[in-house]
């Protein structure tokens, strides 16, 4: 019986074998060579010492996109245009690694997925880091098909903690956060931001990226996202504070191009370095930028503002992902369903008279 040796193979009992090796710029190959097993492992000793000495191999025919070819795109994407890109960029490093020298068409959903799994279970990771991680794969960018495998991996998992996730700002925690924000000067220029996003309920990117001058109709007091996380696109309707931080933001600037900017005039795509140490700095625990939203919607629906509303305020698709907001208004259904009782036109029989409070005890 003939000993194996690492590298050789055949897929088929009697076929031809393929070698497998690493060349000189550490990308997987494989070849086939033929019926006699001495000539493949003859070339397989060949092609490991071309990848000794650094040899440069004639380029693999249709060898395809390579997953770290896309990582590398997107990784100089995220220093292009990120003003803190560390954290996103050693994300998809981590990920770069996991399927080196493969091909990204050949790289399903389910697989990217399962690897995410995995690396969740080694490393303990918590639900916040594991969502950090998928949001990093949709950034991956390559040709269509390889794109809507990557947006499904990331789109269809989403951590359940995240998504069932209502932390709201309470208007004690508001009063803490605005007087933090106005104590030090290099934060207090940036509450206009603060409070578009409590008016608007927009998410991050919308509202410090897609929100532009050219979208938003002042006549109307509706500012337009053309394309949200979603797809959608989404209108908001501006209250009376929303209106006043756009003209505060339309004074930094000369009316054209994206509207949130600093007190200099600047554009700026994040919010972690005054956002973050405001939120510590008024004692205010488990709270980041997206719960800004989550206070919009929960504010609304406190008001009694219907969850359909709300959803189309959100830009939400249909009402899965607002159920969240639905027990924040009981106080509301309890009204509502005593109207029944003041609606009734036929009085009701006459019935024994029994105490509440005898029921409550």
């Amino acid at each position: 019986m003939r000993k194996t040796e690492r590298g050789l193979f055949q897929k088929r009992a009697g076929g031809d074998w393929w070698i497998r090796y690493v060349d000189a710029d550490g990308i997987y190959r494989r070849e086939k060579v033929g019926r006699s097993w001495k000539a493949a492992s003859d070339i397989l000793a060949k092609r490991r010492h071309q990848a000794t000495i650094g040899e440069k191999l004639p380029e693999l025919r249709s060898r395809g996109i390579l997953f770290e070819e896309i990582a590398d795109d997107a990784i100089a994407y995220v220093r292009a245009r990120y003003s803190r890109p560390a954290d996103d960029v050693a994300r998809l490093e981590v990920v770069k690694e996991w399927f080196r020298g493969r091909a990204a068409r050949n790289l399903s959903s389910a697989k990217i997925e399962y690897r995410l799994r995995a690396a969740k279970t080694e490393n303990k990771w918590s639900a916040s880091t594991y969502n950090h991680h998928l949001t990093v794969i949709s950034r991956l960018r390559t040709r269509p098909k390889i794109e809507k495998d990557l947006r499904e991996a990331s789109s269809r998992e989403q951590s359940e903690a995240d998504c069932k996730r209502v932390r709201f700002l309470t208007p004690e925690e508001e009063a803490r956060l605005r007087a933090a924000i106005r104590s030090n000067p290099s934060w207090a220029h940036h509450e206009p931001e603060l409070d578009l996003a409590l008016n608007t309920g927009l998410r991050r990117g919308s509202m410090y990226q897609d929100l532009a001058w050219e979208n938003v109709d002042m006549v109307n007091r509706t500012p337009r996202i053309p394309r949200t996380k979603n797809g959608e696109p989404v209108t908001i309707p501006l209250n009376d504070r929303a209106v006043r931080t756009l003209a505060i933001f339309r004074a930094r600037g000369d009316g054209s191009g994206r509207v949130v900017r600093n007190i200099a005039g600047e554009t700026l795509n994040v919010t972690a370095h005054w956002f973050v140490s405001a939120v510590h700095a008024a004692n205010i625990t488990d709270f980041r930028w997206h719960d800004l939203r989550h206070t919009f919607a929960s504010r609304l629906r406190q008001a009694g503002v219907s969850l359909g509303n709300i959803a189309e305020l959100l830009g939400h698709r249909g009402l899965a992902m607002t159920q969240r907001y639905a027990h924040l208004s009981i106080s509301n259904l309890h009204d509502a369903v005593s109207r029944l009782e003041r609606s009734t036109t036929v009085a009701p029989e006459a019935q024994e008279q029994i105490s509440v409070s005898a029921h409550i005890n």
